[in-house]
């Protein structure tokens, strides 16, 4: 004797209906936790090389970019600012850009490929505080032998204007030079230059 029970229209139904509902859910659930791994435009657009133009940074002047979260400075140094990077090797620990914190490019006394213009991540590279920027010779509060440069006002470290850091200052090296390269009257930072790639 055959104990099956004949197909029920109305379970099947409910069952059906019940997986299509779940399935709905689950997608509804699933878009907005997606989505919140995909960068936002902003990250996307801070990740990317940024370009500058030259003319919106005078001589004299100091222009702050952001590239990939972190505060870039693009400096138009004027000949007495470069002029003044000769006479204080002896007070830097590492005059010559020796140690691997930037780009072979930057292993200069200007730390730059074109020596009118200083590109350097603004981070102190003692604790990550922003330096000022301090142009001014022997001003007061600095001192009689301060040649222009930067100052970090968190713990005292001083670099000059090419980034490189005094002795007996907490910050233990040079700024950090991002990768950079000049394309017609711009600067792009986050593009090393095309020799550095031959």
């Amino acid at each position: 004797m055959d104990q099956t029970l004949p197909p029920n229209p109305r379970r099947h139904f409910l069952g059906v209906v019940t997986s299509a509902v779940g399935t709905v859910g689950l997608v509804a659930v699933a878009i907005p936790f997606v989505t919140t791994m995909t960068p936002s435009e902003r990250a996307r657009a801070a990740g990317g090389p940024v370009d500058v133009p030259l003319a919106s940074v005078p001589p004299g002047t100091i222009a702050t970019v952001e590239w990939r979260g972190r505060p870039v400075w693009i400096l138009h140094r004027t000949p007495a600012m470069l002029a003044a990077l000769g006479g204080h090797d002896a007070e830097l620990v590492d005059p010559a850009s020796q140690q691997d914190q930037q780009p072979f490019y930057a292993r200069n006394a200007t730390r730059a490929t074109r020596p009118e213009f200083f590109i350097a991540t603004a981070v102190c590279t003692h604790l990550g505080c922003i330096p000022a920027f301090r142009p001014e010779v022997a001003p007061p509060d600095l001192g009689p032998r301060w040649p222009g440069g930067f100052f970090c006002p968190c713990h005292g470290s001083t670099f000059d204007l090419a980034g490189r850091v005094f002795r007996n200052v907490p910050a233990p090296r040079n700024l950090e030079i991002p990768p950079y390269s000049f394309a017609g009257d711009s600067v792009v930072v986050g593009v090393e230059p095309l020799e550095a790639n031959t």
